[in-house]
C-alpha cells in the first residue's frame, strides 16, 4: 500500500512540473517554431527570456497579487492582456486562448501567443525579466553549442 502510495505522490509530481526543456533543445525548438528573427529579436534574446522566466519549464505559474493575474508558461504570458484563465478580473484575452494552453509540453501555441505579445508596440520590453537579465547584454551563452 505504502508503495502504490509513493508512486501515486512521484506521478503526480511529474504531472504537476511539466516539461521542462534542455537549453539546446528548447533553442531547436524556438527556431522551428520560427521565432529567430521574429519581429528582429534572436534567438538568443528568446532563449534568455525563457531562461529568466520560466527556467525553461513549460508549467511555471507565478501569482501577481497587485493586479490579481497570473504568469502562465515557459515564456509567462500574464492572464490581464494575454490569455483566459477564468478568475483575472477585466481580463483581455489578446491572444484569445486559454491560460492553460500555455501550460502544455508542447509549445506551439505559447510561441504563437509570445508572438502575438512581442507584435504590439512594446515587443519584447514587455517582459520584465528581459529587460533585466537580457537588453543590451552578451546572449551568445543562450545558444552556444546547439547548432541553430
Amino acid at each position: 500500500m505504502k508503495a502504490l502510495l509513493v508512486l501515486g505522490l512521484v506521478l503526480l509530481s511529474v504531472t504537476v512540473q511539466g516539461k521542462v526543456f534542455e537549453r539546446c533543445e528548447l533553442a531547436r525548438t524556438l527556431k522551428r517554431l520560427g521565432l529567430d528573427g521574429f519581429r528582429g529579436i534572436s534567438l538568443a534574446n528568446w532563449m534568455c527570456l525563457a531562461r529568466w522566466e520560466s527556467s525553461y519549464n513549460t508549467r511555471a505559474t507565478n501569482y501577481n497579487p497587485g493586479s490579481q493575474s497570473t504568469d502562465y508558461g515557459i515564456f509567462q504570458i500574464n492572464s490581464r492582456y494575454w490569455c483566459n484563465d477564468g478568475k483575472t478580473p477585466r481580463a483581455v484575452n489578446a491572444c484569445r486562448i486559454s491560460c492553460n494552453a500555455l501550460l502544455q509540453d508542447d509549445i506551439t501555441q505559447a510561441v504563437a501567443c509570445a508572438k502575438r505579445v512581442v507584435s504590439d508596440p512594446q515587443g519584447i520590453r514587455a517582459w520584465v525579466a528581459w529587460r533585466n537579465r537580457c537588453q543590451n547584454q552578451d546572449l551568445t551563452q543562450y545558444v552556444r553549442g546547439c547548432g541553430v
